[in-house]
């Protein structure tokens, strides 16, 4: 078994610091423009299975949506021919607008919040991850903003998602909006003459609904009604996680690592 030493970069309450992800577990909070600059459990998981299954990866060309700090990315260019690690920025204002709309202190938070994501500085502290870990790296590495609410791409974009044959995200379903768009952003990039295979890891988050007096995972069932909602033409099947653990986090029993391949016309 291979051991791989990957330092990533992120952001805190004060300042920004440093985390390494081999033996230690990653603690955290952080201020809400950066809600996707942590290590989630999802992103986790998934560089857990690719390292557990090279060769799906070798020499592939790999698109990432939502790479957050760029870790699942960073693991699967230790394999890939070329990894497009992209990050859809939008995310981060449409939550922003969500929390203040039902902030009611609101002593903080306010709309001109948007003008604090700072777009550029989150795609070079993804780049930074990559050279920390350059020693690794055997992939091309291209690292953009895909921003999922809006699927009409520059044609960098239309060029690379047509090579990408293998699809990751991890952690991206936990708003409506955001939800649907990644929905829409699947559906265009499935729908292709080449086989292409999506991996998505996620944390199904329960919560106790008064409407119906129990327990619920509200975004997981949400993901699950617009594809059936859609009515794609889609295989899709559920991974077992009782893959080798290469970094050390709680493989909770709510987690899922979910694969959906396009069916090619006859």
């Amino acid at each position: 078994m291979t051991l791989y030493k990957v330092t990533s970069e992120i952001f805190t309450e004060n300042k920004n610091s440093f985390v390494t992800l081999n033996n230690g577990k990653h603690y955290t909070s952080t201020k809400l423009q950066h809600v996707g600059l942590q290590v989630w459990r999802g992103a986790l998981l998934l560089a857990d299975y690719i390292l557990s299954n090279p060769d799906l990866f070798k020499n592939k060309t790999v698109l990432e949506l939502g790479a957050g700090v760029g870790l699942t990315s960073i693991v699967a260019s230790f394999l890939a021919k070329e990894v497009i690690c992209t990050e859809p920025l939008m995310k981060l204002a449409a939550l922003l607008v969500k929390r203040w709309e039902n902030n009611s202190t609101r002593t903080w938070l306010t709309p001109e919040s948007l003008n604090n994501v700072d777009v550029e500085g989150i795609l070079r502290l993804i780049r930074r991850n990559f050279l920390r870990n350059n020693d690794y790296v055997r992939s091309r590495i291209y690292v953009k903003e895909l921003d999922f609410l809006n699927v009409t791409w520059p044609t960098f974009y239309e060029k690379r998602m047509k090579e990408a044959t293998i699809i990751l995200a991890a952690d991206v379903i936990y708003d409506e909006n955001i939800t649907e768009g990644f929905v829409q952003t699947l559906k265009k990039l499935l729908n292709s003459e080449v086989p292409k295979v999506v991996y998505i890891a996620l944390e199904k988050r329960y919560v106790f609904t008064t409407a119906n007096m129990d327990t619920t995972a509200p975004m997981y069932e949400e993901f699950l009604k617009r594809i059936e909602t859609e009515k794609q033409n889609w295989h899709i099947e559920y991974i077992k996680i009782d893959f080798p653990r290469y970094f050390k986090y709680d493989r909770l029993k709510q987690m899922i690592l979910m694969k959906i391949e396009n069916k090619l016309s006859d």
